[in-house]
């Protein structure tokens, strides 16, 4: 009998009866799916918590506080003066009392706008590029000792850290997925070992060598875990755009920063290309190793 015939001969048969290889397809579809959501999120607050960080690093807001009207607004406009006039500053902005009382509304009720009432005025700064802070900060407390600086980047920081800890979530997700796809791949190929060892053990009578045999499986779990990576990966597509859309629709100005680049885009493609190659190189050790043991 020629040796490439019985090879392929030998391929049908073993692949074609081992349903535990098939069952491969679905397997990798789901883990496939849930890998490529797990690193979608961590991308995706990667992304956030990076451009929350950039427009929080450069922001700050001044609260004129005097109880005295007259002189609250004589500081604020002081203040104001000072601040347009550093090189620091790149945009200096007064908050409206109007929207102040909107803002205490839910709080005081009609009384957020009575005019005696002595609430601080509000002043957003914005800084260049690259600026020191806590320049602009000394100079706000040479005009008034009593004025308070708020710096967004501290008091946003505990959002900044959630993002932060999502991020390495979703990264050992991924990880843990790769080693359960792994382990998976590993009791796949030890079963169909066991449901074919007298067909196994014939192919070595007939000069069939130990790779040979673990070629025939890892080509069977490759085209397995292709096609149930495709089947995922478009699964996992449509549901992406879905939420994308959403979030989207919500308008918020930290949710809508979760969003994916192209780099992003090309990681998240390339992922079923390294469970195709992570799933071959499982079953081939897998393989290569209980033959040598056990045959």
């Amino acid at each position: 009998m020629i040796p490439g015939r019985a090879s392929s001969g030998s391929e049908r048969r073993v692949l074609d009866e081992a349903g535990g290889l098939r069952a491969m397809t679905w397997v990798m579809a789901i883990m496939l799916f849930l890998t490529l959501l797990a690193a979608a999120l961590g991308l995706g607050t990667r992304q956030s918590a990076a451009v929350l960080e950039r427009q929080l690093a450069g922001r700050l807001t001044v609260q004129v506080v005097e109880g005295s009207p007259v002189a609250r607004d004589a500081l604020a406009a002081r203040t104001l003066t000072v601040l347009q006039a550093l090189p620091e500053v790149r945009r200096v902005r007064a908050v409206d009392r109007a929207e102040l009382a909107r803002l205490l509304e839910p709080w005081l009720g009609d009384a957020a706008e009575d005019a005696d009432l002595p609430v601080p005025v509000m002043i957003d700064v914005d800084l260049a590029s690259g600026a020191d802070p806590e320049r602009v900060i000394a100079a706000v407390r040479r005009v008034s000792a009593s004025s308070r600086v708020d710096r967004h980047q501290r008091w946003m920081s505990p959002v900044s850290g959630f993002l932060d800890t999502l991020t390495w979530l979703a990264l050992a997700l991924v990880v843990l997925m790769l080693v359960a796809t792994g382990a998976v791949v590993v009791l796949a190929a030890r079963a169909g070992l066991e449901t074919h060892r007298a067909t196994i053990e014939v192919m070595h009578m007939l000069g069939s060598t130990d790779v040979q045999v673990a070629r025939l499986f890892q080509r069977r779990v490759a085209l397995d875990a292709a096609i149930g990576g495709v089947a995922g990966g478009l699964a996992a597509l449509v549901v992406l755009v879905f939420l994308g859309t959403r979030l989207a629709a919500l308008g918020s100005q930290l949710l809508g920063g979760i969003t994916l680049g192209a780099g992003d885009w090309t990681l998240l493609v390339l992922l079923p290309l390294a469970f195709v190659l992570l799933a071959t190189v499982a079953a081939r050790i897998t393989v290569i190793g209980a033959l040598r043991r056990s045959l």
